[in-house]
């Protein structure tokens, strides 16, 4: 149940950093609010994750899973660099969220 958590919280961490984004300085009232409440779950589901999972593995992975989901919803959506670079990058910081989850 904690990894569940987890993983959901990064997908969460994506989210309320693609609408800190579109709130373009909390000037508009619908993306700062998208910001607000899943900042709010996705700390909180973090929170409850590390009660069972250490916090380096933890964190880690959370912010692996936010960073790669955010990086791609940019590439996929925002029309940013989707170069072999930094696809390639991507991918080490997925193999590094899974070695967590392996070696956890």
């Amino acid at each position: 149940m904690a990894w569940t958590l987890l993983v959901i919280s990064g997908l969460l961490e994506t989210a309320w950093a693609i609408a800190l984004d579109r709130s373009a300085g909390f000037t508009r009232p619908l993306p700062s609010a998208v910001f607000a409440v899943t900042l709010v779950l996705s700390m909180g589901g973090l929170a409850y994750a590390l009660r069972e999972i250490p916090v380096g593995t933890g964190y880690a992975v959370w912010v692996g899973i936010g960073a790669v989901g955010t990086a791609l919803v940019g590439m996929l959506a925002l029309h940013e660099s989707a170069s072999l670079p930094r696809i390639g990058c991507l991918l080490l910081v997925v193999a590094g969220v899974v070695g967590l989850k392996f070696f956890h």
